[in-house]
């Protein structure tokens, strides 16, 4: 699922493409397409878009009247549709714009999980965006270490909890775990002054150096196209310390780290019998 740095990075581009461009229409494509009943979408008809804003992983699409909220969930993309076929391969939504232009909210296979709400007035105070935490690039070391303390749970699983700190997914929590020094299923609430500063300087570090990649690109890429140090690398010599990254998995996931960088050499068992490691 795309993260904080490339939706940032594709909200700028697309505010530089369609940015002040007047918005004809917009037209939900499959019956899931549309999360909201009220406003009715036509109400932008004829308004230029102000922005593309990001917040957490959703994409904003701002005109005066109303905010088109866009979640692209984890293979969905928003790009210029240059065809403006009738039937486009996995179309979910469609803008047009009074230049001719559009844009084509996509999703591969057949489970249409991402969808666009269309909301009036403050957009940060209604579904989908009023669970959320704060932004993870917003964060300061005295946040962190509260949001840290006041939930009992494994670090890892803290990073992608969205109520909790917004905009991490599982690519930048294996990174932001790793470049910390600190085990995926360290106790979030125990971790130590020391400790919240290095996960604080991680998170800083990770998103910055993955925005400016994201910024040298023309559009989204597969998380497998990004650069990593532990994600997606099991088996392979961590590039810190040389030892082999391992990795824990899960049903639609894996958790990698580095043992020697980590958990002190200790090798997490699996998803059911791992203990927690300080």
């Amino acid at each position: 699922m795309p993260e904080l740095p490339e939706l940032q990075a594709h909200a700028e581009r697309l505010t530089e493409d369609f940015g002040g461009v007047v918005l004809k229409g917009f037209r939900p494509l499959t019956f899931t397409a549309l999360k909201t009943a009220r406003p009715d979408p036509s109400a932008a008809a004829g308004s230029p878009i102000v922005r593309v804003g990001r917040r957490g992983k959703y994409l904003l699409l701002e005109t005066e009247p109303v905010t088109f909220v866009v979640h692209l969930m984890q293979g969905g993309r928003l790009k210029p549709d240059e065809k403006q076929a009738a039937k486009p391969r996995g179309g979910i939504a469609r803008w047009t714009f009074a230049d001719g232009r559009a844009l084509l909210l996509t999703e591969p296979g057949s489970e249409r999980r991402a969808g666009v709400w269309v909301v009036q007035g403050d957009p940060q105070a209604q579904e989908p965006l009023d669970h959320l935490g704060p932004d993870a690039d917003t964060v300061d070391v005295a946040t962190l270490g509260a949001l840290l303390a006041a939930h009992s749970m494994r670090l890892h699983g803290w990073l992608r909890d969205q109520s909790i700190i917004a905009g991490v997914g599982r690519r930048l929590a294996n990174e932001i775990c790793h470049r910390a020094k600190l085990s995926p299923f360290a106790n979030a609430a125990k971790l130590d002054a020391d400790q919240v500063d290095a996960l604080h300087a991680a998170l800083v570090a990770c998103l910055d150096e993955s925005l400016a990649d994201e910024r040298t690109r023309g559009e989204m890429v597969r998380s497998k196209d990004r650069t990593h140090a532990v994600h997606h690398r099991a088996g392979e010599p961590c590039p810190v310390c040389g030892d082999t990254i391992r990795s824990v998995t899960y049903r639609a996931y894996e958790v990698d780290y580095c043992p020697t960088c980590q958990t002190a050499g200790k090798v997490l068992a699996d998803n059911t019998t791992s203990k927690f490691l300080k």
